[in-house]
């Protein structure tokens, strides 16, 4: 209970913005060392694989599209939290984390389906179809999009942040039909290999390397995501000075008057 009570109260900390930037300058160089050394034995893992007996070296590919897609389920999925946080708790910081994710996962889904087009050429003989699994990632990348454009188009950051927590709340519905999609559809896509409740079916040869550079997609989402919310924190505070430091001319201008 009291290393319970210990990561309560840590994580309780972080969400003060102060707290927060002490913590992002003392964490985004060991993730960026992280991350890099994550890539470079996920590439080693990746390249040094055996090609595959069906897809030839074509699958490769998988090792940068399944990672990319993971990445974007979870990029939402994160959203998700903080967007209830912003609603519910109405906390800033939370506003922020939800804020700073939308472009970043927008990057991961279009990555996933580009890659899924080269992919699918050689596989498949067609670049895209209209399946379910294709349909609801396009699906989430529109959602990303306008995710992105209704926090550009509101000037107004209370507001925005309502509008945006809950369209990212109700968008949520999407995650499990990508999930799920290839179980209660009939896709082109093949069932989960990886996780899923009777374990992998995927051969280790490929497994590792898919693994490895799973883990180094999230440790770039991480970095990535740590260092966006310290720079969100930072304009919303050079945003603050900059008003406050307005409202004292206008102040000193009217008290020179005559």
């Amino acid at each position: 209970m009291n290393s319970l009570s210990r990561l309560t109260n840590a994580a309780i900390t972080l969400t003060q913005p102060t707290r927060f930037l002490e913590f992002a300058e003392r964490t985004i160089p060991y993730l960026v060392g992280l991350t890099t050394a994550s890539y470079a034995a996920g590439l080693y893992l990746s390249l040094s694989s055996d090609v595959d007996y069906q897809q030839g070296a074509t699958v490769r590919i998988m090792y940068v599209h399944v990672p990319a897609a993971w990445m974007a389920i979870l990029c939402y999925t994160t959203m998700t939290a903080n967007a209830v946080g912003s609603l519910v708790w109405r906390h800033p910081l939370a506003d922020v984390a939800a804020r700073v994710a939308a472009p970043l996962g927008a990057a991961f889904t279009f990555v996933a389906l580009v890659t899924g087009a080269i992919w699918g050429k050689p596989m498949w003989g067609t670049r895209w179809v209209w399946d379910a699994r294709l349909t609801s990632m396009f699906i989430l990348l529109i959602m990303y999009l306008g995710i992105l454009a209704i926090n550009r188009s509101i000037d107004e950051p209370t507001r925005a942040a309502r509008v945006t927590a809950v369209l990212i709340i109700v968008g949520f519905v999407n995650i499990p039909i990508i999930k799920f999609s290839v179980d209660w559809w009939n896709t082109l896509h093949q069932p989960a290999s990886v996780f899923r409740l009777g374990g992998p079916t995927m051969d280790v040869e490929f497994l590792y390397p898919l693994l490895v550079m799973g883990f180094a997609f999230a440790t770039l989402f991480a970095t990535l995501y740590v260092a966006s919310i310290r720079n969100e924190i930072w304009r919303r505070k050079l945003i603050s000075y900059q008003s406050l430091a307005a409202r004292a001319a206008v102040c000193k201008e009217h008290q020179d008057e005559p």
